[in-house]
């Protein structure tokens, strides 16, 4: 089965609780959606986003074993496989040997540390906003490993070659991407 966005957020607050985790996950929702969009991949635009909704679905209950214990609770609830396979994809060489494949795949893989760095830059910020974030900000604080350290370089610089994008060109649509949605998630 592939859930309906609303029974998506559904399944996502019954195993996330904490504002923080929720915020996340919609933002990875709607960063999602835009590369959808941009891609070329407009029809599946929706599949986009509950991938991005769900990627996390575990990670408060379970944070040991993340991506994990997720395939498992998808597989209960009769998720289709697609989203079991890509959600599980973005713990790939951290928590599990399932390799992105998909081009949506390589873009959760790529922009869910990516997504978390460039949010705690914009909090920073005067404006708490990525509305008028630019690429230089978030490569000063990119190269300071102590900031938003939790955010693995790795794994976004990993992601940035999966894609065969440039570090740059990958941070640049990201934030572009935050922007097309942060209105959606700013209250949370």
């Amino acid at each position: 089965m592939i859930p309906t966005r609303e029974e998506a957020l559904t399944l996502l607050k019954e195993y996330n609780t904490e504002p923080f985790h929720i915020k996340h996950a919609l933002t990875v929702e709607g960063v999602m959606r835009y590369f959808a969009k941009e891609l070329g991949y407009k029809d599946e635009e929706d599949f986009w986003g509950v991938v991005g909704l769900l990627h996390d679905l575990d990670f408060e209950k379970y944070p040991e074993q993340h991506c994990i214990k997720e395939q498992e609770l998808m597989r209960e609830h009769g998720l289709d496989e697609r989203i079991i396979h890509a959600t599980a994809s973005h713990g790939y060489a951290l928590t599990v040997d399932i390799e992105p494949e998909h081009e949506m795949e390589k873009v959760l893989y790529a922009v869910d540390e990516l997504t978390g760095l460039i949010g705690a830059v914009a909090i920073m910020r005067p404006s708490k906003s990525v509305s008028d974030l630019e690429l230089k900000s978030v490569k000063k604080k990119y190269k300071n490993l102590n900031f938003a350290a939790g955010c693995s370089r790795e794994v976004i610089e990993r992601g940035a070659d999966m894609l065969g994008w440039s570090l740059d060109d990958l941070i640049s649509e990201t934030i572009l991407a935050m922007r097309s949605c942060e209105e959606a998630y700013e209250n949370i």
